[in-house]
């Protein structure tokens, strides 16, 4: 009897769910299209990503807002799981922490105030330029290994880049190109995208490099592999930037 008991406990218990974790993810809340607040709610496509993910690993989500430039240090201490902000794959990055595969392929991208007063066509142009970069993204280490960077007067800022652009403070601002599309498409400054994308970036979700997180990291890469294969990151795409920039160039 006792047997039977034990038994029919163990098979209860087996057929219980696990219970959900809770992923910490860290974003800006300030990088339209992708993770910003409207009407006091945190929206954009990493955050339906994000929430995507969720559903299909069982889990639950914990947004945790700051400035970009404490993202990374705040994943390296533990205060959160991963980061959701277009973190770009590069190889310090890729020593320093396991990444997911890529969600995202686009470029770097020069914008200037409409009209383009300085005439920038692209890197070549940049000689004697004030350009602004958002302090802590890779687009910094981008100009600074260009050929003419020593020519290049690169400011980082913690945000309004596109504001003083259009102001005329600096000459130009460097982020990725679909965001810079999304604003000028649905900003009031007056912007405009200067010459073609100089580089191409890979964007992933990049989680600690240890047992666990690397188990954490395993979990939710499946869980992209199915977001692409059902279409529903495509879709999430599709919504927020008006184009699948979910798989590279090439394909």
């Amino acid at each position: 009897m006792r047997t039977l008991v034990l038994t029919a406990a163990l098979a209860l218990t087996t057929a219980l769910p696990a219970a959900a974790d809770t992923i910490r993810v860290g974003m800006s809340g300030g990088y339209f299209p992708f993770t910003f607040t409207r009407a006091d709610e945190l929206q954009g496509f990493e955050v339906d990503f994000l929430n995507a993910i969720a559903e299909e690993t069982g889990d639950e989500v914990e947004f945790v807002t700051m400035s970009f430039s404490g993202l990374i240090g705040a994943l390296e201490s533990n205060r959160i799981d991963t980061i959701a902000n277009q973190i770009t794959i590069t190889p310090e990055r890729e020593a320093a922490f396991a990444f997911t595969q890529p969600y995202v392929y686009d470029g770097a991208q020069i914008v200037t105030r409409e009209g383009n007063p300085a005439a920038i066509e692209g890197p070549d142009s940049l000689d004697g330029k004030t350009v602004a970069v958002n302090l802590g993204s890779n687009f910094e280490q981008l100009l600074r290994e260009l050929p003419n960077a020593d020519q290049i007067n690169i400011r980082t800022y913690e945000s309004n880049i596109e504001q003083d652009t259009a102001l005329g403070r600096v000459d130009a601002f460097v982020m990725d190109r679909v965001s810079s599309a999304q604003v000028i498409a649905q900003s009031p400054l007056p912007l405009e995208l200067a010459g073609e994308p100089f580089s191409e970036i890979r964007n992933a979700l990049p989680f600690r490099n240890d047992e666990a997180g690397q188990a954490l990291r395993d979990r939710v890469d499946a869980a992209i592999t199915t977001l692409k294969e059902n279409g529903t990151l495509a879709e999430i795409s599709q919504k927020w930037l008006d184009a699948d920039v979910t798989q590279p160039v090439s394909q």
